[in-house]
């Protein structure tokens, strides 16, 4: 509401949040939707919030996102201005509350420097905007347990379409994660990232050699910014739950399914007790 382009629809998927999300969009012009709980993956979520759009341009903005630039939607459109751009994705980085490992992932994957013209399909669909009628023809992979924004703009490419990263275009993506929730998404992007590129392996070597590599780099960067001491221990979980959640994720490619949502997803029994609670509401009383 703070951006200075105003002719915006916001839309928001709601998959059974149960903090102030809601009471918080009911505040705004906002239209809500709901899914289920059990029926949710990134790709379905998408799929269901795009149907709802009217716009000619779908942006998409992760939950745990905000934008940090009140022209964050102007410059995430320029772009478009080529007809041939069908996808583009802004910059994203930490705050306070991120990991130190983290902020180096960031400032890796969302350089300082715009792209017009990107000759590879890495993007994010936390901070992204694509053209309704290239969705259309293509929605997201609803099956992957991650990635579909890396699946899309695969196959994006290959159909001659381009791909911009607009570095001015920022958002701030907050993960205030357990170590386990760590583990766990990098084990179901890997798990997707085998789906979508088969031909690609990560045996325990990788593991090994990644996890040593990127550690080491973390300890010289943050000893080089005088944060070494505090950092340290975050540093080696960080980069070990990184790289074991991928290697698990390798050895496991499968479709999902209801157990692998539950698992990937929600909060431990956090879709049975939902499912029960549903149940009762459904009984008769005697």
């Amino acid at each position: 509401m703070a951006q200075t382009h105003k002719d915006v629809e916001i839309i928001v998927v709601d998959s059974g949040s149960r903090d102030d999300t809601l009471a918080i969009a009911e505040q705004y012009p906002t239209k809500i939707i709901h899914i289920k709980p059990e029926d949710f993956s990134f790709g379905y979520a998408l799929n269901v919030g795009c149907e709802a759009a009217t716009g000619d341009v779908l942006l998409f903005a992760s939950a745990h996102v905000y934008p940090v630039y009140k022209d964050w939607l102007s410059l995430i459109l320029q772009p478009f201005e080529n007809e041939q751009v069908g996808l583009v994705y802004g910059k994203q980085q930490g705050d306070e509350r991120t990991r130190y490992s983290e902020h180096r992932i960031f400032a890796k994957w969302f350089p300082d420097e715009s792209v017009s013209d990107q000759k590879h399909p890495f993007c994010n669909n936390a901070n992204c905007a694509v053209r309704r009628n290239l969705w259309e023809a293509r929605p997201y992979d609803e099956t992957l347990t991650g990635l579909e924004d890396l699946a899309w703009a695969k196959t994006l490419l290959e159909e001659g379409h381009k791909i911009a990263y607009q570095a001015d275009a920022a958002i701030v993506h907050v993960h205030e994660e357990t170590w386990k929730s760590v583990r766990n998404r990098y084990r179901r992007e890997a798990i997707a990232f085998r789906l979508i590129n088969k031909q690609e392996s990560f045996n325990f070597m990788t593991f090994l050699t990644l996890f040593f590599r990127n550690m080491w780099q973390d300890f010289r960067f943050a000893a080089g910014e005088g944060v070494l001491l505090k950092n340290l221990i975050p540093i080696i979980r960080f980069r070990y739950n990184q790289y074991w959640g991928t290697y698990k994720g390798y050895k496991q490619s499968y479709l999902l399914d209801n157990e692998v949502r539950e698992r990937f997803y929600y909060p431990e029994g956090y879709i049975k007790k939902k499912r029960k609670e549903e149940e009762e509401g459904r009984k008769i009383e005697y």
